[in-house]
């Protein structure tokens, strides 16, 4: 039996461990919200009862979490909730880092929320080429970091040639939906990050590397921003080691939200390079309709219905870009300081005009809102090869294992007080493979 509050449980860090000595070269990536003592509910009567007033309290999980941690030693750890507001905590994370052979790098949200995240990376393992920090300056203050790395020691599918070996890591913590509204939030704080790794390869003159983006989403498997991310090449890590499919969103859970709801919202996303990706614009455009669709089909519209819905008072059979942006407002996506921009709109309008006669047929509503196309998807499938130039290291997913062990079956355990998400750390094998140079990433 595992005691969750006591000693080290063995059975994560067994299966991560005998991941690597299958496959000696490998790397081990964690990402953990490791619930920040500033928002530790210590009762349910008392909301203002947190665990940052009590030092014992906080001092001991936290150490407790560091010994977790140190005791896997991944190569990669992504830290969400991380008490940057206190000194003595941030002190005792970076010394005993620090001490273990960690580079560290650690970011607090804006407007001195007190909380933020912090990564640390094996010296062994990595160099540090460039660390950037991005600040949505949002409703919720959020942040995220992005670290340029290079692998240190030469893996065996490199050593006979100049392929590079480097690799771009993202650490974030998304707002939580606490309202539909905020949900939109969410999917623009995911289309900045990719908005700014894809400018920060422009700007490096990188050709496509490996992107690995870790931290809390805040959103399931049946979310936007998981749809997202799905349409942008991305896979979790996690669903790929165990061979889940996007329906299998019942078959684990990471974190128990402070409404009591169990839910998995923890991903290690991976990008390969020679993955096709569709034009970031048209993947954000697609998402923003499939929200669009979302809530039409709430209020049990048909196609035919949204149509309608969309064309409001024009007598012509087409929607005008005023009903548009009216039926937008009717569906709470604009007029208030969480909804799309003015430019935004735009650039959806832009996206479904596909004549660009300034109106929408049936035909453009149905190809580019109701039923996006995957023209471009078909396209790259039946052209496997196309686009792809000079070999890289991208990675192979060996192991993924999330702890405590019952949240891989759905189920959250009374007894397990580290944290109120679980820890997630995936196992990955770097492999040589060609790299696809997309003109979306050109133009």
């Amino acid at each position: 039996m595992v005691n969750h509050r006591g000693r080290i449980s063995k059975i994560g860090s067994y299966a991560i461990a005998s991941s690597i000595t299958d496959h000696p070269r490998t790397i081990s990536c964690t990402t953990f919200n490791i619930l920040a003592p500033i928002y530790n509910r210590l009762s349910k009567e008392d909301q203002s009862l947190r665990e940052s007033n009590f030092r014992t309290f906080w001092l001991t999980r936290n150490q407790r979490i560091l010994d977790w941690l140190l005791n896997e030693r991944s190569s990669i750890i992504c830290l969400q909730e991380f008490w940057v507001g206190n000194e003595e905590l941030v002190n005792m994370y970076e010394k005993r880092l620090g001490d273990a052979g960690y580079f560290n790098f650690k970011l607090a949200r804006t407007n001195n929320r007190g909380d933020g995240l912090l990564m640390a990376l094996r010296k062994d393992y990595f160099r540090v080429i460039n660390h950037r920090a991005l600040l949505f300056n949002d409703c919720g203050d959020r942040v995220a970091q992005l670290l340029h790395v290079e692998l240190v020691a030469p893996f065996p599918q490199s050593r006979t040639s100049n392929t590079r070996q480097e690799l771009l890591i993202v650490n974030t913590h998304l707002l939580f939906p606490h309202d539909s509204s905020l949900c939109l939030v969410r999917l623009q704080q995911v289309y900045t990050i990719l908005q700014y790794v894809e400018s920060y390869q422009k700007e490096n003159r990188l050709n496509p590397v490996p992107i690995l983006l870790c931290g809390d989403w805040n959103g399931s498997k049946r979310g936007h921003v998981y749809n997202f991310l799905r349409s942008q090449g991305f896979v979790s890590s996690y669903d790929t080691a165990h061979q889940y499919t996007d329906a299998d969103a019942h078959k684990w859970v990471s974190h128990r939200n402070h409404r009591g709801n169990i839910c998995g919202v923890d991903f290690i996303w991976l990008l390969n390079p020679n993955r096709y990706r569709k034009l970031l614009k048209t993947s954000w455009s697609v998402a923003v309709f499939g929200m669009f669709k979302y809530q039409l089909r709430k209020a049990s519209l048909t196609e035919h219905d949204a149509f309608a819905f969309l064309k409001a008072d024009n007598h012509e059979d087409c929607i005008t870009f005023s009903g548009f942006c009216e039926a937008l407002r009717q569906l709470n996506l604009i007029g208030h300081r969480h909804g799309l921009s003015a430019e935004e709109v735009k650039e959806l309008w832009i996206q479904a005009d596909i004549d660009g006669n300034g109106v929408l047929d049936y035909n453009e509503f149905q190809q580019r809102i109701w039923h996006p196309s995957c023209s471009e998807d078909n396209e790259a499938q039946e052209d496997t090869t196309k686009g792809f130039e000079e070999q890289t290291i991208g990675f192979s997913v060996k192991n993924a294992v999330l702890f405590p062990c019952e949240v891989e079956k759905g189920r959250w355990p009374e007894d397990y007080s580290l944290s109120d998400h679980a820890r997630l750390t995936v196992v990955l094998s770097p492999v040589r493979m060609p790299c696809y140079v997309s003109h979306s990433h050109t133009d």
